[in-house]
């Protein structure tokens, strides 16, 4: 089953997440650097979530962000 990705950010916390599922406690963490943590499948260990911390306060131009995983993009339908 393909699964959506949603994006949220928490303008108090100044994080934003990236989830494919909902976080939940059996989940491992792992930092992959620069402030960047993915929640792991425990069974998998595929990156289910990720949360982007100080998101506002990465470099500019554009706020480029690049993430240390590898995905495939499709359109859901």
């Amino acid at each position: 089953m393909d699964k959506k990705l949603t994006l949220r950010y928490d303008k108090i916390g100044d994080i934003l997440y990236i989830d494919t599922c909902p976080p939940y406690p059996a989940q491992e963490s792992e930092e992959l650097g620069d402030e960047i943590i993915a929640r792991l499948n425990p069974i998998s260990s595929n990156v289910e979530n990720l949360e982007i911390l100080f998101f506002s306060q990465r470099p500019e131009p554009l706020n480029l962000l690049e993430l240390p995983i590898s995905t495939a993009l499709r359109v859901a339908g």
